[in-house]
């Protein structure tokens, strides 16, 4: 029997996490959250009444076994100067199958299927109208995931407008995990999304299996601004319930001073640094490792070191 694994998460830090993760001997559940609005899945929502369809895609994408010819075709954009325009493939097909089922779930099902997916994506609730609405320090409230992470304004809390409700799957699949995961990727609106269900906190409670976070390799500005690995944790800490974080894995390789250069004048970004004794005061266990590598000249982590130290520890 393979172990079970949960995990969290939305957007490119999922997707690059799954790549690796998927050849090893475990079972994978990953939920997504469904609240993004942006591009072509604010289109498609705004349209057809959607929930979020773009990250489901990603994940399907990079779970799936089949040659990367067909994958680059899902992910294939459209340029165009018709409503076609900024489309990828996979989004209109999703949007195609849900039209098709009536089921976000069933549309996921049918896909993994076509694309020989082994494991389970499933998202965090089939309602369409989930909005993601955050309220800035100054008062300004901010609606809408893409606005969210667009403005340069700093974020007070983030809320839902409206508590989405969660598929019974995602419970279950929790109740059953030997491992809960809260992947690397924007804490705002990638891994908050889930924390504000209060079902996934009960649910999360009552869990015997342990709490990972693969925290972020830079800050996230307006939202993470100078938090060090210690801070990161301590700020998922305040949205749990009683079962807090019991490790977290951190990249602990220097990024060379070109590339730290070029994340801090181009995107505001910096180095998450470890705090060693704050973290022993949380106390969480720390994992590190040298999980730095570069790709499109874009800073990533490792997806098969990340995934080797993910069933290492999950072996023990």
């Amino acid at each position: 029997m393979h172990k079970k694994i949960v995990v969290f998460g939305g957007g490119t830090g999922l997707s690059y996490l799954l790549k690796g993760l998927k050849d090893f001997p475990v079972e994978i559940t990953a939920v997504i959250s469904v609240s993004d609005n942006g591009k072509s899945t604010g289109k498609l929502r705004e349209e057809f009444r959607t929930p979020a369809v773009g990250d489901v895609r990603k994940v399907i994408t990079s779970l799936s076994s089949i040659d990367h010819e067909i994958k680059d075709i899902l992910e294939y954009r459209f340029h165009t100067t018709s409503d076609l325009d900024g489309h990828a493939l996979g989004n209109l097909i999703l949007t195609a199958m849900l039209d098709m089922t009536g089921s976000f779930k069933e549309s996921i099902f049918y896909l993994s299927k076509l694309l020989d997916v082994r494991h389970r994506v499933l998202p965090l609730s089939e309602d369409s109208d989930i909005t993601l609405m955050a309220e800035a320090e100054d008062g300004t409230m901010i609606y809408g995931e893409e606005a969210i992470t667009k403005t340069p304004l700093k974020k007070k809390r983030i809320f839902y407008e409206r508590e989405p409700r969660v598929l019974k799957e995602v419970i279950q699949a929790i109740e059953e995990a030997d491992l809960l995961i809260l992947s690397m990727g924007s804490l705002f609106t990638s891994i908050l999304p889930h924390l504000l269900s209060k079902r996934i906190i009960e649910s999360i409670d009552r869990s015997h299996a342990p709490l990972m976070y693969l925290c972020n390799i830079v800050t996230q500005p307006g939202e993470t601004d100078k938090f060090t690995v210690g801070n990161h944790v301590t700020f998922l800490n305040q949205y749990l319930g009683t079962h807090k974080i019991d490790v977290v894995i951190a990249n602990h390789k220097e990024i060379k001073k070109e590339m730290a250069l070029k994340y801090a004048t181009e995107e505001q970004k910096d180095p998450v640094l470890i705090d060693h004794q704050k973290l022993k005061e949380i106390p969480v266990e720390l994992i590190e490792a040298d999980l730095l590598t570069i790709e499109d000249n874009t800073l990533k982590h490792h997806s098969l070191k990340l995934s080797s130290l993910i069933f290492s520890y999950l072996m023990r």
